[in-house]
């Protein structure tokens, strides 16, 4: 049955009393099938329309009904800067209501918060087009900041009615829109105040009744998405202060804890794990590369010139790629990875030495050489130097003799043993 304003606003009365969180969110959705019946009613909604629903509902849910349905008239006549600006409208007058009611109110947060991130892409997206400047997402931002202020600032909800079960998933938003008008550094006062909040509810408590399938996820938990996202941002954030052995932990979480049907996710989380595992000596199997094939076009050439301390097809591959690394702040990360191939080229000529403690610098000359790297007795020395010096082998080069001599046992540890994996970046 279709349905007119004053039907939607008494569901939307209904369901406040209820204090059903979900059905809330699902009357404040756009896309939702009621927004097309609303919008036959009004088939070019303008504010003057709406004066006979003033003050019908309880403030400020009359206001935000009528910004709803200017909302969706903005929305069908594809006019994102407006549809942005009522629904950032719809927002605020939500605030006023959240934080004076309890945890029930989550969902609906979670669904304004997530349109309106939709909605300010779709804006920038479409003023860029048109070659014209617009800053609706870092609007955006601001808004859903306010929001994690508001989580963050209940302290007479019941513990497990608290609105503050929200604040992982709101903070997952606002890194989102921070990382999309590529504004890392504001999320440092975000982590800063999540860390100084000794009363926020642990990560790893989740789910909470009132939150777990308010959303359709293709049957993921909430809890599930809220951990995922919040840990691939904090990596993502680890990784670009070159603290790379938090960020191996954290994105190493978020992808186990991925549901196996998001694939983009488990991508996107492995475009920056694969190299930071790799930079410890963990080369990712063929099965798993061959699950994501534009990771495995990307990596499987520097993995293959590792495995066999092939210089010149690493070198191949980095000029090859250069474009996509340094437009995923990779290239750095995989250029220092070249350490492995070397120590991979060294070890072979160990092995074809018998592992003998002594191989003469001009053998390792001559490996360079034969790998396509031209190379000086000079140049040769040094990098085995940088590999005694970094961990990669163990002995000391005579120089005198032009002589290197290897340890007895162990002479070339295992990648993983070392004390700082990440010591060569």
């Amino acid at each position: 049955m279709p349905m007119d304003m004053m039907s939607y606003m008494t569901q939307l009365n209904d369901t406040i009393i209820a204090e059903n969180g979900p059905n809330l969110a699902y009357l404040l959705r756009p896309t939702s099938p009621h927004a097309k019946d609303l919008l036959k009613e009004f088939r070019n909604p303008v504010r003057p329309m709406f004066r006979l629903y003033e003050g019908s509902m309880q403030s400020p849910w009359d206001e935000i009904a009528i910004q709803y349905v200017l909302t969706c008239g903005h929305i069908a006549k594809r006019r994102h800067g407006e549809a942005f600006k009522e629904h950032s409208q719809l927002v605020s007058l939500f605030f006023r209501f959240f934080t004076e009611n309890r945890g029930w109110t989550l969902p609906a947060l979670f669904s304004i918060l997530r349109d309106l991130r939709d909605l300010a892409f779709d804006a920038d997206h479409h003023a860029k087009y048109n070659n014209q400047k617009s800053e609706c997402m870092e609007e955006a931002a601001r808004t859903i900041a306010k929001a994690f202020g508001n989580c963050m600032t209940d302290r007479t909800s019941p513990p497990d009615q608290s609105r503050k079960w929200g604040i992982y998933y709101v903070v997952g938003l606002v890194l989102k829109c921070y990382f999309k008008v590529k504004r890392i550094s504001l999320s440092k006062n975000i982590l800063r105040a999540l860390d100084a909040n000794t009363d926020i509810p642990a990560l790893s408590l989740y789910p909470r009744s009132h939150q777990v399938r308010s959303f359709h996820l293709d049957d993921v938990l909430l809890a599930d998405f809220v951990k995922v996202t919040y840990r691939y941002y904090l990596g993502m954030i680890s990784f670009l202060n070159e603290d790379y052995a938090k960020s191996e932990q954290e994105l190493t979480l978020a992808f186990y804890n991925c549901h196996t049907k998001a694939h983009g996710n488990q991508q996107r989380i492995l475009t920056y794990l694969i190299p930071l595992r790799i930079l410890k000596g963990h080369l990712p199997s063929p099965e798993l590369l061959q699950r994501f094939p534009i990771l495995n076009e990307l990596y499987s050439p520097f993995i293959k010139a590792i495995q066999v301390g092939n210089l010149a097809g690493f070198d191949w591959a980095l000029e090859k790629y250069e474009r996509e690394l340094v437009d995923l702040n990779l290239w750095l990360t995989l250029e220092k990875a070249r350490e492995l191939c070397v120590r991979g080229l060294f070890r072979r000529v160990w092995v074809a030495t018998e592992k003998s403690t002594r191989i003469p610098v001009s053998m390792f000359t001559s490996s360079l050489n034969i790998s396509g790297i031209e190379s000086s007795s000079e140049e040769a020395e040094c990098l085995v130097a940088n590999m005694i010096y970094k961990g990669y082998m163990r002995g000391y080069i005579s120089h005198e003799k032009q002589m290197v001599v290897l340890a007895q046992t162990n002479a070339f540890p295992r990648l993983a043993d070392r004390q700082q994996p990440f010591s060569i970046i």
